[in-house]
């Protein structure tokens, strides 16, 4: 599996295009092409995508030196995670317009790629460093002044974000990260309570309750979490909502918003499993797994999935 993942990755991350960028032009100077501002992230039909491709592939590398793709991923981070093309990126944050790229999703990710590439012999994490503090310095600077959480299921997802960006804090050594996005976290969801679960909405990728869930977990500790679970979901036993027992239909798959859908499916998995670890509940464990088992086989085939979906069937399955 590790072998497939990564020669599907490998596949989309120095693929130019198709191209979506998230830029702002300020004038004629910015016009060009998108590889010119990004010579690292420019691949895998968006920059996020892009990031977490290169996590796909780092965590495949790590979990199993020995697949056949591993020359190749090395020879591609050496390539790309060199102090001139991490400045180039870091760079990009400085210019006017520039504030608001890839909040908080791409911000999120691109942490956990630093935390992920810590593991790892070499200078691949201390060239990264740079462009991880200052999306760390992002994220300290926004979030003080995010007086309300974003709870759609697409990549403004806040619960999202505080979930990745404390894995970094606490592996990457930044207390001052995680104790503000515990402080976050808890404070913008921990009186919810009686989740009615209006999902799947028709482009989400991510569970508004599930992930709000995941949140928590990684927050909280164990006792208090089952507690707070137990209040925000509080008839799972009964497999209520029982939406989120059912894994969402994914129509076309060659639409990029609605391929969407598997990735809901498999960050479903991730999120159910997680869970299932921390209250011990069977119905978990089995919402876990019937969702894992809708979207696995669909991380390839369509170039609008796959681009990205490789990475959120990795986290269900680290889980």
């Amino acid at each position: 599996m590790a072998s497939r993942f990564a020669a599907i990755a490998l596949g989309h991350v120095a693929r130019e295009y198709p191209h979506k960028a998230d830029h702002v032009f300020n004038g004629p100077q910015d016009i060009g092409p998108h590889r010119t501002h990004h010579p690292i992230f420019f691949g895998s039909f968006d920059w996020h995508s892009c990031v977490h491709g290169y996590w796909t592939l780092a965590t495949c590398l790590r979990l199993h030196p020995d697949i056949p793709q591993a020359p190749a991923i090395r020879a591609l981070f050496d390539d790309s995670f060199t102090t001139a093309k991490v400045e180039a990126e870091r760079a990009y944050l400085d210019r006017p317009g520039s504030a608001g790229f890839e909040r908080p999703y791409g911000w999120a990710w691109l942490l956990m790629l630093a935390a992920e590439l810590s593991r790892h012999d070499g200078p691949w994490a201390a060239n990264i460093t740079p462009l991880a503090r200052a999306f760390a310095d992002r994220f300290k600077a926004f979030l003080p002044k995010a007086t309300y959480p974003l709870r759609a299921g697409v990549h403004s997802n806040t619960a999202f974000a505080l979930r990745l960006a404390v894995d970094y804090a606490e592996t990457c050594g930044d207390p001052a990260l995680a104790e503000l996005a515990r402080r976050t976290a808890i404070g913008w969801y921990r009186g919810d309570a009686g989740c009615q679960a209006w999902e799947p909405s028709g482009d989400e990728f991510l569970s508004p309750a599930l992930m709000e869930a995941e949140c928590l977990r990684r927050m909280l500790p164990a006792a208090e979490f089952s507690v707070w679970f137990g209040r925000f979901l509080p008839d799972i036993d009964q497999r209520l909502p029982a939406t989120l027992f059912t894994p969402a239909t994914v129509s076309d798959r060659s639409d990029g918003k609605i391929a969407h859908l598997d990735g809901l499916n498999l960050s479903r998995a991730w999120c159910w499993r997680g869970i299932a670890q921390a209250t011990g509940s069977d119905v978990a464990r089995e919402a876990a797994e019937t969702h894992l088992a809708s979207a696995l086989p669909h991380v390839a085939g369509d170039y609008m999935g796959e681009h990205w979906l490789a990475s959120f069937a990795l986290l269900a399955l680290l889980a």
